[in-house]
């Protein structure tokens, strides 16, 4: 079994030129699907990749109805793929939209600071990962650098502030934030420091720098990573249709110095305990 816990997919109509657009933006970025759930389907069947999860950003305010719309539609659907919410801290009725979230059986929700022009320890932040923690849905970030954008709106520092202030007023002692891409592209030093061994989650994917271009994390990092973190709160994920998918189960199994009990917990042992 392997889940990939960080794709996404852009709805048919406009995928092309979705994809046109993220890589103009970010032009040592490039795209190995078509961004469609279709190719995504494929993709998987070609990795051996068992089930994905999809993460939809919400770039503006009130876009949660058609975002929505769109994840129910994969949920109810495409039996392999598990579509989180998205939703923008400018929303109105933060509270009540992810209790609708929660009553649909979604299991989370993905925010993305750097597209929102937001920093991660903003108060309509906090706000939405407070709501998101009480009510049992996780959280996923981007984190670190964005090649698309100059600043960094959620670096490990401020991280670590949401996660300690979150964890001090919920009490919640379970993880319920998840630090894509290693905990942070191109802030590898700052991850160790602020991150590492804490209560969160930590993704794998735009980890290994000989598999893609907008990271500087080596094979050896990424083993540092899951030793110092733990096993138990690393998730396999590759940002398709940003990276290719059979590529980067190929590497990731190929890692030395890990258990292979170690890279059954990160393949899907965790995942599976998250999307209960």
């Amino acid at each position: 079994m392997v889940i990939d816990f960080h794709t996404h997919v852009y709805p048919e109509k406009i995928a092309a030129r979705t994809i046109a657009a993220l890589e103009k933006a970010a032009p040592i970025a490039h795209a190995f699907t078509e961004g469609t759930t279709a190719a995504l389907l494929d993709s998987m069947k070609t990795a051996g990749i068992n089930k994905s999860v999809i993460l939809p950003v919400a770039t503006r305010k009130g876009q949660f109805d058609s975002i929505t719309s769109y994840a129910m539609n994969i949920n109810k659907t495409c039996e392999n793929l598990i579509s989180f919410g998205g939703i923008h801290p400018d929303d109105d009725d933060i509270a009540g939209k992810l209790l609708y979230l929660k009553e649909n059986d979604f299991k989370g929700v993905k925010i993305h600071p750097d597209y929102t022009g937001i920093f991660i320890d903003d108060e309509r932040y906090v706000k939405i990962i407070t709501e998101c923690a009480r009510l049992g849905l996780k959280i996923v970030t981007h984190a670190g650098a964005d090649p698309a954008f100059d600043v960094i709106h959620c670096p490990p520092e401020k991280g670590r502030k949401v996660l300690d202030s979150v964890s001090t007023k919920t009490g919640i002692k379970e993880p319920f934030l998840i630090f894509a891409h290693l905990g942070g592209i191109y802030v590898h030093k700052d991850v160790e420091k602020y991150l590492l061994g804490t209560n969160c989650y930590i993704d794998i994917s735009c980890s290994f720098s000989s598999l893609s271009s907008f990271c500087d994390t080596t094979d050896e990092d990424v083993t540092n990573v899951i030793k110092k973190h733990g096993a138990d709160k690393i998730l396999f994920a590759t940002d398709s249709p940003w990276n290719e998918q059979k590529a980067y189960l190929e590497h990731f199994k190929t890692l030395s110095g890990i258990t292979d009990n170690e890279k059954e917990m990160i393949l899907h042992r965790n995942a599976e305990k998250l999307l209960l």
